[in-house]
C-alpha cells in the first residue's frame, strides 16, 4: 500500500525480545528465590531464660521449578540455589516481658535455567543475600525470666509480637535479571499464638510483608538503557505448627504455611498474573548433641503453587547456645527449642 510505513523487521524483533524481557524480568523477580513468604519456622515466641545466647550455621538447599506460565514466554524454568547462613539469638527482658532479637546473614550459590524463545539460557549467581533482623517480645504468658525462675514455670498460652527487617545490602546489580539482594527494604510485623497442652505445643502465626520500591530494576542495559522502578504489593503469609517434646531439647514437628500477595508493577504497570497465592508444608525435627550444641534437619515443599518458586528445601543446621553467667543444666530449656527465623 502507498504511503504505508512498514517497520523493519529486524526492528520488530528486537521490540518484541524487548516486550518478553519486560515481562520476563517481572516473572523471575517475583518466582525466584529466596521468598521470605516461603519461611516455615516452628517455636518461634517460645520463651528463653534472659540471657540466652545462640549461634546457629545452617545450609538449605533449595531445588525445583519456576512457575511462571501466565506472565512470561520462559519456559521450563529451574532454579538450584544453596544458601549457608549465620545468625545470632540473643534473649532478654522489655518492660518486664520475654523478648529476645535475632541477626543473620546468608550467602547463596545458584544456577537459574530456562528456555526463551526455545532458546536454553542459564545464569549463575553468587553473593550475599540481605540480611535479616527481628525483634520479638511476648505480650501474653511470657514474662522475662532467669534460669532458676524458668525451671518451676509452665508454659500454657503465649501471644507474642514480632517485626522483621531486611536491608538492601545483598548482592545487586540493576543491570541483571536475577539477583540474591533485593535492592528494597522489607518489613514483616507479625503477631504469633503459641499454645502448649502436655508434651504438644501449637504455634499459628499471621503477618504481612510490606515493601519499599526498588528503584533502579533491570536498568541501564542493553534492552533498557534508562531506569526501572518496580513496586511489590504486601503479601499476607499465614503459618502453622504442631509439635512434640521426647524429651527436653528433642523434639519433632508438622509445618505449613500460605501467603497471598506480592504483584509487581514496574513502571506503574501492573503485571495481574505475578499474584503469588501458595502454600508450603514441611517436617522439622531438633536433636540435642550436648549440653550446649543441637543439631535441627527440616524439609519442606510446595502443596499448592499458583505463581512463584516451587521448590523442594533441605536444610541442616547446627546450634551452640549457652546462658549468660549461668551454668545451664541438661534440662534447662534453651534457645534450641525456638526457632532461629533466618530464612
Amino acid at each position: 500500500m502507498k504511503g504505508d510505513l512498514r517497520r523493519p523487521r529486524s526492528t520488530v524483533r528486537v521490540s518484541f525480545r524487548r516486550a518478553a524481557l519486560v515481562l520476563a524480568s517481572i516473572a523471575i523477580a517475583a518466582g525466584a528465590p529466596p521468598l521470605r513468604a516461603q519461611d516455615l519456622a516452628p517455636r518461634a515466641y517460645v520463651v528463653t531464660p534472659v540471657g540466652s545466647n545462640a549461634f546457629t550455621l545452617a545450609n538449605a538447599y533449595n531445588d525445583g521449578p519456576l512457575q511462571l506460565e501466565g506472565a512470561s514466554p520462559i519456559e521450563d524454568a529451574t532454579a538450584r540455589l544453596n544458601a549457608p547462613s549465620l545468625t545470632y539469638y540473643r534473649a532478654f527482658s522489655l518492660l518486664g516481658r520475654s523478648a529476645n532479637v535475632i541477626a543473620g546473614v546468608a550467602y547463596g550459590v545458584g544456577d537459574f535455567e530456562g528456555s526463551l524463545f526455545g532458546e536454553r539460557q542459564s545464569t549463575h549467581r553468587s553473593g550475599l543475600f540481605d540480611p535479616v533482623v527481628r525483634v520479638s517480645v511476648n505480650l501474653v504468658g511470657g514474662p522475662a525470666m532467669s534460669l532458676p525462675e524458668m525451671r518451676t514455670w509452665q508454659q500454657k498460652t503465649l501471644l507474642g509480637f514480632s517485626l522483621k527487617v531486611t536491608a538492601p545490602t545483598g548482592q545487586y546489580d540493576s543491570t541483571k535479571l536475577i539477583n540474591l539482594g533485593t535492592n528494597r527494604w522489607a518489613f514483616k510485623p507479625e503477631l504469633g499464638l503459641s499454645r502448649r497442652w502436655g508434651n504438644w505445643l501449637l504455634d499459628a502465626y499471621g503477618g504481612v510483608w510490606l515493601y519499599t520500591e526498588n528503584p533502579e530494576f533491570f536498568s541501564r542495559n542493553e534492552y533498557f538503557p534508562g531506569v526501572q522502578a518496580q513496586t511489590r504489593d504486601p503479601v499476607l503469609v499465614l503459618e502453622t505448627h504442631l509439635s512434640y517434646d521426647f524429651r527436653p531439647r528433642l523434639w519433632i514437628s508438622l509445618d505449613a504455611n500460605f501467603w497471598r500477595g506480592g504483584t509487581l508493577t514496574v513502571n506503574g504497570v501492573e503485571s495481574a498474573a505475578t499474584l503469588q497465592e501458595n502454600s508450603r508444608v514441611g517436617i522439622t525435627a531438633s536433636f540435642p548433641v550436648t549440653r550446649h550444641q543441637s543439631v535441627k534437619l527440616s524439609y519442606a515443599r510446595g502443596a499448592y503453587i499458583r505463581f512463584g518458586g516451587d521448590f523442594q528445601v533441605l536444610s541442616v543446621a547446627w546450634q551452640y547456645s549457652w546462658i549468660s553467667g549461668a551454668s545451664m543444666p541438661r534440662t534447662a530449656r534453651t534457645s534450641s527449642d525456638s526457632s532461629s527465623r533466618q530464612e
